[in-house]
């Protein structure tokens, strides 16, 4: 099981980014997985999770409206699609293989490590 982030980057206030994860070992209908971010001086947090095993995906209140999470299966890849971004965006992304049951957990238990991340800088 590995997953790889990247697409972060420095953007300005109300831009749009699409960060990517490459997957491999395991298939998005095994395993639920989501996207976590941790500002700077703050606790890590749940943006996001998928499951396909129960037909739903979640997102916490801090994105809804403005980001958007898809799994493509034809290369293994998971998405986050960042629109309206706002310097309280600023973060580095996470994604992990979990239970989204976790979602409301800073660190939840998760298949594997966390990964290095993918710094998203937003500037106002």
């Amino acid at each position: 099981v590995q997953l790889v982030e990247s697409g972060g980057g420095l953007v300005q206030a109300g831009e749009s980014l699409r960060l990517s994860c490459a997957a491999s070992g395991f298939s998005f209908d095994e395993y639920d997985v989501g996207w976590w971010r941790q500002a700077p001086g703050k606790e890590r947090e749940g943006v996001s999770c998928l499951s396909r095993r129960k037909g739903t995906t979640r997102y916490g209140d801090a994105v809804k409206g403005r980001f958007t999470m898809f799994a493509h299966d034809a290369n293994n890849t998971l998405a986050l699609q960042m629109n309206s971004l706002k310097p309280e965006d600023t973060a580095v992304y996470y994604c992990v293989l979990l239970d989204c049951s976790w979602f409301t957990l800073n660190v939840p238990p998760v298949v594997g490590t966390w990964g290095q991340g993918t710094q998203v800088t937003v500037s106002s």
